[in-house]
């Protein structure tokens, strides 16, 4: 008998558009010291973190994947953030708290990879630019 896949990454994803389709801000509570998980340390507070994943708040936001990754703010300086949706505790709409709270992390499966996919970047030219009009 095979393992269904989590349910978790979909339920994110869904209760993510539900916020942003009715204009509110959807915060994400995460367990930080979870395998996977890249957070500022600096701002966990007993273990957890709570994220805005609103469009003013993050760049580069890739939900539709697990883990979940984008760039954040935090104290003026940027971080790349990664956050497996087994780490998600809750996601919820910060103006009336409304969402789903999922309780106690979901371990990830043995040898799953938890970083993103990320492309390899391209070789650097060699020798000096070349410019030529294009009419």
């Amino acid at each position: 008998m095979s393992t269904s896949r989590s349910r978790r990454p979909y339920l994110i994803r869904a209760i993510y558009h539900w916020a942003i389709d009715n204009g509110y801000t959807p915060y994400l509570l995460v367990a930080a010291d979870q395998p996977g998980v890249a957070v500022p340390m600096a701002f966990v507070k007993d273990g957890r973190i709570a994220l805005d994943i609103g469009g003013m708040a993050v760049r580069d936001l890739n939900i539709e994947s697990d883990p979940i990754f984008f760039s954040a703010r935090f104290g003026g300086r940027a971080h790349e953030l990664i956050v497996p949706s087994g780490a998600v505790l809750a996601i919820y709409a910060r103006e009336n708290g409304e969402g789903i709270v999922f309780g106690e992390p979901e371990p990830t499966e043995a040898g799953e990879n938890v970083t993103p996919d990320t492309p390899p970047e391209p070789p650097k030219p060699s020798g000096r630019p070349k410019l030529r009009i294009v009419k």
